[in-house]
Parts: C-alpha cells; sequence; structure tokens
C-alpha cells in the first residue's frame, strides 16, 4: 500500500498540479492510515486488502482520539480520494471508502467585517506608514538594517490592500510575480488551486499602497545585493526583510499584529479580507456568477455561503433598527 500512496501523490503533483500544501496534508492523512492499519512488527497491508469495515473502524479510532468533526471528514475524503485513484489505475476493483458516512459538520458562515468596519482597519494602517514611517525613513543611512519596521510599513499595507482590493488567497499573494502584474490596467494574473489562472482587477487605493511599496521593495533587494539571490525571490511582488519571498505563515503574523497595534477585538485572519471582498461586492449588487470567477471558486456552491453571510447581516441591521422587531 505504501508504494500506491507515492504513486498517488506523484500522480497529485504532475497530473493534478496540487498545491505543495495540498499534497503535504493528503500524504500525512494517507500515512496515518498506513499507520493504523499496520500491526506492530508485521508488514503493511496491500490496497487490496483494505475492507469497507477497516475504515469505519478508523473513524471511529479518530473520533475516540476527540478530533473535530471537520478533521475527520477530511481525513476520510483523503482515503476516498487515494481508493478512487487506485480504481482507476485497476489496483482494486472497489473502493472500500465510497460508502462509509461522512460525519455530519454544523453550517459555519464566515464572519465578515463590514465595509465600514473594513475601510476604517485600513485607513488607519495608512497613519502609521505617514508618520512613523516617514520619521524612520529619513534615519535609514543611520539606522540601517536595524529599521526593520519602518522599513516594512509600506509593504504590509500594499499587502493587507491587495488582500481585500482582489480577493486573494494567501498561497496566491506570496506567489505573486512582477511579470503577473499590468500596472497601467491594474490587472493581475492569479494562479489558484490546481494552478488555474484567472485574471483579477484591482482598485485604487491597492494602486497607491503598491506605489508606496515599490521604492521600499528596491531597497530590499539593493540591501541583500550581496548575497545570490535566486530568481524566484527576485521576481517576487511582497518581500521579506532578508530580500526573499514572503511566506504565508509571515502574512498570517501580519495581519494579527495590525489587528493587535489597531487595539480591536476581531478574529481576523488573511482569508477574512476574502470573505469581505465578497460579500461587500454582493451587497453591492455584483452578481454571483461574476463574484464566481473572481475568487477563482470551481463550483457556485462554494460561493453561495456568501449570500448567506449578506442575508444575516442584513437581519443583524433589521432586528437592531426595525421598531417592531
Amino acid at each position: 500500500m505504501r508504494e500506491a500512496v507515492e504513486k498517488y501523490l506523484e500522480y497529485l503533483r504532475s497530473v493534478r498540479n496540487s498545491s505543495p500544501h495540498t499534497i503535504l496534508n493528503y500524504g500525512k492523512d494517507l500515512q496515518q492510515f498506513v499507520a493504523y492499519v499496520t500491526p506492530p512488527g508485521e508488514n503493511t497491508p496491500a490496497a487490496g486488502k483494505i475492507t469497507h469495515q477497516m475504515i469505519r473502524e478508523y473513524v471511529g479510532h479518530l473520533h475516540a482520539q476527540g478530533l473535530q468533526k471537520s478533521s475527520v471528514a477530511r481525513k476520510l475524503a483523503s482515503l476516498r480520494s487515494f481508493f478512487k485513484y487506485c480504481v482507476r489505475e485497476a489496483i482494486i476493483k472497489e473502493n472500500p471508502a465510497r460508502l462509509v458516512p461522512t460525519p455530519k459538520l454544523p453550517k459555519r458562515l464566515p464572519s465578515v467585517l463590514s465595509a465600514e468596519e473594513m475601510n476604517g482597519f485600513l485607513n488607519q494602517l495608512a497613519q502609521p506608514v505617514r508618520t512613523r514611517g516617514a520619521a524612520r525613513d529619513s534615519r535609514a543611512a543611520k539606522a540601517g538594517p536595524s529599521d526593520e519596521q519602518g522599513l516594512l510599513l509600506k509593504r504590509d499595507r500594499a499587502l493587507l490592500e491587495m488582500l481585500y482590493a482582489a480577493g486573494l488567497r494567501v498561497s496566491e499573494l506570496t506567489g505573486l510575480n512582477l511579470a503577473d502584474m499590468d500596472r497601467k490596467e491594474r490587472m493581475l494574473r492569479v494562479r489558484g488551486k490546481g494552478n488555474k489562472e484567472r485574471i483579477v482587477p484591482y482598485g485604487g487605493k491597492a494602486q497607491e499602497a503598491l506605489e508606496a511599496y515599490w521604492p521600499v521593495r528596491e531597497q530590499l533587494l539593493l540591501q541583500t545585493g550581496r548575497r545570490r539571490r535566486s530568481a524566484a525571490h527576485s521576481e517576487a511582488v511582497f518581500l521579506n526583510y532578508s530580500g526573499r519571498r514572503l511566506t504565508q505563515r509571515s502574512v498570517g503574523r501580519i495581519v494579527k499584529k495590525y489587528v493587535r497595534l489597531a487595539n480591536i477585538n476581531w478574529d481576523l485572519h488573511p482569508h477574512s479580507l476574502r470573505h469581505a471582498f465578497a460579500t461587500h461586492l454582493l451587497a453591492d449588487g455584483a452578481d454571483l456568477r461574476a463574484i464566481q470567477e473572481l475568487l477563482g471558486h470551481r463550483s457556485l456552491s462554494t460561493t453561495q455561503k456568501y449570500t448567506h453571510a449578506s442575508i444575516r447581516q442584513l437581519m443583524d441591521i433589521y432586528d437592531k433598527s426595525h421598531p417592531h422587531a
């Protein structure tokens, strides 16, 4: 079975063009199942020896460990996909995971900030860029690399504006290259899930923040000019202080940092800005199909959850405002 798992992961990588993050998670899920079905001191059973009952027992084992239903559902989806591949490749005849029931998940609507709250948050970030950032820039020659915080304020502003203006996933933002941007037309070529490309516009405020960031980006490249840099880093739009491509984990830390600095009690993360992008477009009358294209969703049902979020906001307004509510 281990050999079949390796072939499946290679299939995801070379044929499906799945992201490294997806391949890593599928690999972990499958290795965990392999470890469960392998008796101590014995060989792993072949894929054809895995039964429906063994998978049901594994799901029960995961529940007993206290895993959330969403985590159990994801691991079961990994098994279904793997055994489906095995059937297609004639490794086995039937998919033993096909009829294993998925745990019933509660419907969770995305928690979305209002347009006024989002504007207030981003506009508040613009103030440090003009004040503290300008003061620190004036001391750049003396402070040098130690003044990291001042140097990166403009980058962080541009990054947050772009997440909200274009509704990007974090992986799409960190994967942006200079060649993917049409600055004159304010358009992006974005590579989404499965390496699928789409064209997304961005607005004037994001453009303004980017124009302020470009000199900072050049400075980041210059101060690391003596080190060897690969083209993968030098072509990246968003760089860290070492002149390397910004990571997804770093973007998460940046968002949390500015929520803390703004002294607001929000559970805000990078994907929240993508949620806000979709919900605010819908609230202003944008077509659901158009939003689906902008977000890069394969299925319209994925986009429709923002309809429910908008209705929920409307009901909140009604409950607070209507005298007979």
